[in-house]
């Protein structure tokens, strides 16, 4: 379909799509009610980067595209002196200040921002020994190399950058796999976005839950290249780069099974690459 030229249209279209998002992703359950009833709880995502996040006491944490905040609760649960949610979406935020109260405990004092990620730094306020960003976030972003001067801009010098993405690669395998799997979607960043309009998300709601109505929505794929230059070009030092075997979601149920890690192909998984994580640290 045809798509607004401007990125004011598109993140407008975004936000609405996520607003909606949010109460189809609350109605599915999205880990929340663990979060609530234990207060030692972390989300999946979170859990497995917990090596790699380090003692978080007395660190100052952002956490950007936060949406619901579930990871949020973990980072606050983890010792941080200083939590700060950013999401573009304010119904999301909403929610997220809910599950926060909640949850209780060190969650009821992490602080949530409305905000474009491109608008964070003037948004929020004082700098940040680790800037965190996992899952689905880089796809909705139009410019990645703006994006990594950002989180450069939020960083103290010695702080930290954990960010955890579907890959690129995965991204440009096509919906319909009945023929075998498919490059079909860019991999490279266009100057133009992929628009869908789907009124489903990647969760499945109770049967008289809450649907997508707005959906339209916008995206765009980034190299791994790109995404790494990215960092490096605002400044930041790369600590370490891996590529995994497994997703955190299921888009071809006939050629995936879930394991202790995730999901996988079910055949010859080291095929393709599902996801990445990536540590880099501004020079102090």
């Amino acid at each position: 379909m045809s798509s607004p030229s401007t990125p004011a249209a598109w993140f407008a279209d975004n936000r609405a799509n996520w607003d909606d998002r949010a109460a189809l992703h609350e109605a599915s359950g999205y880990g929340i009610q663990r979060l609530v009833s234990d207060p030692a709880a972390m989300s999946d995502e979170l859990a497995q980067d917990r090596e790699r996040l380090g003692d978080l006491a007395s660190r100052d944490v952002i956490h950007l595209q936060c949406h619901l905040g579930t990871d949020t609760v973990g980072l606050a649960r983890l010792g941080a002196r200083r939590v700060v949610g950013v999401d573009l979406s304010g119904e999301s935020l909403r929610r997220a200040r809910d599950i926060a109260r909640r949850c209780a405990g060190p969650a009821t004092g992490i602080e949530y921002v409305e905000a474009n990620v491109y608008d964070a730094r003037q948004a929020v306020t004082g700098d940040f020994d680790l800037v965190y960003t996992s899952l689905g976030a880089l796809c909705w972003l139009p410019d990645v190399a703006a994006w990594g001067r950002v989180v450069a801009s939020l960083l103290r010098p010695g702080g930290r950058l954990l960010l955890r993405d579907d890959h690129p690669v995965f991204m440009t395998i096509g919906e319909d796999v009945s023929d075998g799997l498919r490059v079909e979607q860019p991999y490279f960043e266009q100057a133009e976005p992929l628009t869908w309009d789907d009124a489903g998300s990647y969760v499945t709601s109770s049967e008289d839950g809450p649907v997508v109505s707005h959906g339209v929505n916008h995206q765009w794929n980034h190299s791994v290249g790109e995404i790494l230059t990215s960092l490096l070009g605002a400044g930041l030092v790369l600590d370490s780069f891996e590529e995994t075997r497994h997703a955190a979601w299921c888009p071809w149920p006939d050629l995936m099974v879930l394991d202790e890690q995730g999901w996988r192909l079910r055949e010859n998984p080291e095929r393709l690459p599902l996801q990445f994580v990536l540590t880099a640290h501004r020079p102090a």
